[in-house]
């Protein structure tokens, strides 16, 4: 038996114990390092301006603590749930759940069942104009053992229509389990028509008298898709949930009953801390809301479908939506996601091959079973991040729900513009976020990957609408990037730019790989040259230069090179930097980091001949 009275060992035992002082003190150090005297900041102020800000406004800390009186972390199953719905089964920690939305009833019932066969466990197919006819749902599931795997269906057309042919397929099988998907305000935040709740309660009674099927899916993803932040993802999920149990209560469904009923459907990012904590603040959010209107604790848990984010996805150099989609997943599955979806890499492209569905299922089951994610419930809980993180996403989303319950709930949000007009000042500052390149997005405006062939799939039909449409952060870059493509058409050649060198590379070259990077995010090539003499005359690349070099080389060479490109008659010049290190030089223009790149290349595109979209050259 081992010995009780055995000393145990202190990890940090053996270090100075330090403070918060001390590390602020240090930050300090660094952050005044290339500083004037008279602007170096104090130790609170170095450690204030490291601070950053996530859209929705959420702040973020650079270094977090352990409280001097910790909040009770509680446990998995109770209230507030932010644990989770339950302790993680150690068999199936969450359910695999791929996505169909392939009109073509032969391939779906054949992508199913490969699926279901390698890994899968439930199934979601998309049913109507931009999906699956609801007629054929039947033959889809022709092999599927519906007592074993779940299906849900979704729509925005024809969500009556797709509920009726789900329930029909589960009622004639006993023990068969699924979601018929209804959600009549994501339907109306989708196309803009009015919202009709009247017909839930006769579903949800339908739903009831079939153990394990569920009526409601409450999906989210219609509003972050649109450009909602993460908060207001939740409060409207929240805010929806509550005017369904209204709707439902004043047609005699208790909210106990009703709480039984509903599925919440949200989205996944590759930010994986703010993933995580979405999903553990939606779930005290909900939690809290049961309590008010008085659902027993032990019906309180929110049972949660996350989502790779649809936002994130480009498509351009599409392989990189796998790096993303695996910290979505993980952050989704660290949450305690009950069902996970993986979208393909080539979703944008169109309907995805057998190998990306591959790739996507495999995602979670790598996640689940090799890095043995799925083991523990609850894996960042009691992380001093991601508890402050989960702590301000439920207080945020809170206040935005109170807000939309005093504009009268989430149906006359919708229809009074509401959530439209906070959804599209969200995007405004995300698009300013994008457009400079504080929000990153690899492959597409950092790094892009100019020489790839474009892949080639089978379109997927579109729902029209006048609500809430779905944008991809990358969308503002492509757009440019077909302007190049389609001026490469007409020409015979890329856009292209001549970047003069000037001095050594060691003056020039940090710079000269950042221009040739920025440059190719809008498809335009920098052909490097070496001097401005080496970029005059007749057979001069372009009438646009770019002239890099460090401040010491400027002071040395600039004044010289940009007379020289005049003389030469060179239409255009930038600076790779800033204007005011050229002294009394004048050029066009600059280009440097925390600009507006977007407006920069549509500018440069429209000087070099490039075609404006719906531009017929």
């Amino acid at each position: 038996m081992p010995d009780s009275a055995a000393p145990t060992m202190s990890l940090a035992g053996d270090f100075p114990a330090q403070t918060h002082e001390a590390w602020q003190a240090l930050v300090a150090g660094v952050v005044n390092k290339s500083k004037a005297e008279d602007a170096k900041l104090s130790p609170a102020d170095a450690e204030a301006s490291l601070r950053s800000t996530l859209p929705g406004g959420l702040e973020i800390d650079p270094l977090y603590l352990r409280p001097e009186q910790p909040p009770a972390l509680g446990v998995p199953g109770a209230m507030p749930f932010t644990r989770g719905r339950g302790v993680r089964p150690a068999d199936v920690p969450w359910d695999v759940r791929q996505f169909h939305d392939d009109p073509d009833v032969a391939a779906t019932r054949a992508a199913v069942l490969d699926d279901l066969e390698h890994g899968v466990t439930s199934v979601w197919l998309q049913v109507g104009a931009d999906g699956l006819a609801a007629g054929d749902l039947a033959e889809a599931l022709a092999d599927v053992q519906l007592a074993l795997a779940p299906v849900v269906v979704s729509s925005v057309s024809d969500q009556v229509e797709a509920a009726d042919a789900l329930l029909a397929v589960l009622a004639a099988v006993e023990g068969a389990t699924g979601n018929l998907g209804l959600d009549p305000l994501g339907v109306a935040a989708r196309t803009g028509a009015a919202a009709d709740l009247g017909g839930l309660a006769a579903y949800v009674t339908k739903a009831r008298a079939l153990p394990g099927v569920r009526a409601v899916t409450i999906d989210s993803r219609v509003y972050r898709d649109a450009g909602a932040s993460a908060v207001d993802e939740l409060a409207y999920a929240v805010a929806t949930g509550v005017a369904y149990l209204r709707a439902l209560a004043a047609d005699g469904i208790s909210p106990s009953d009703a709480f039984s009923q509903i599925e919440f459907r949200v989205s996944a990012t590759a930010d994986q801390f703010l993933t995580t904590a979405a999903v553990r603040a939606l779930r005290r959010l909900w939690a809290r809301v049961g309590e008010v209107v008085g659902v027993p604790e032990s019906d309180r848990g929110t049972r949660t479908h996350a989502v790779t984010a649809l936002r994130m996805f480009t498509r351009d150099d599409p392989w990189v939506n796998v790096l993303r989609s695996t910290l979505a997943a993980f952050g989704a599955s660290v949450g305690g996601a009950d069902a996970i979806t993986v979208l393909p890499y080539d979703t944008v492209a169109g309907l995805p091959e057998k190998f990306s569905r591959r790739l996507a299922r495999n995602t979670q089951i790598v996640l689940a079973d090799e890095a043995n994610v799925g083991r523990v419930t609850d894996p960042a809980g009691g992380s001093w991040y991601v508890e402050s993180l989960t702590d301000d996403l439920a207080v945020d989303a809170w206040t935005v729900f109170q807000e939309i319950e005093a504009a009268g709930g989430m149906p006359a949000a919708l229809a009074d513009g509401v959530v439209a007009g906070r959804i599209a000042a969200t995007r405004d500052e995300e698009a300013a976020r994008i457009a400079s390149r504080r929000e990153p997005l690899t492959g597409v405006s950092m790094f892009p990957l100019t020489t790839e062939t474009p892949l080639t799939r089978t379109s997927r039909a579109a729902v029209s609408g006048n609500g809430l449409v779905p944008q991809r952060d990358s969308q503002v870059y492509e757009a440019l990037r077909d302007r190049a493509t389609a001026y490469a058409a007409r020409t015979g050649a890329a856009p292209a730019v001549t970047l003069v060198a000037l001095g050594s590379r060691r003056d020039f070259g940090a710079r000269e790989m950042f221009v040739t990077n920025l440059l190719a995010a809008g498809g335009v090539v920098a052909t490097t040259v070496e001097g401005a003499s080496a970029a005059g005359g007749g057979d001069r690349h372009t009438d646009v230069v770019v002239v890099a070099s460090s401040p010491k080389g400027y002071a040395a060479h600039a004044a010289d090179a940009v007379a020289t490109l005049r003389a030469a008659g060179v239409e255009t010049v930038y600076v790779a930097g800033r204007m005011r290190e050229l002294g009394d030089t004048v050029v066009d223009g600059e280009i440097y980091d925390g600009m507006d790149v977007v407006a920069f290349l549509s500018g440069l595109l429209d000087r070099l001949g490039a075609p404006a979209e719906g531009d017929p050259r």
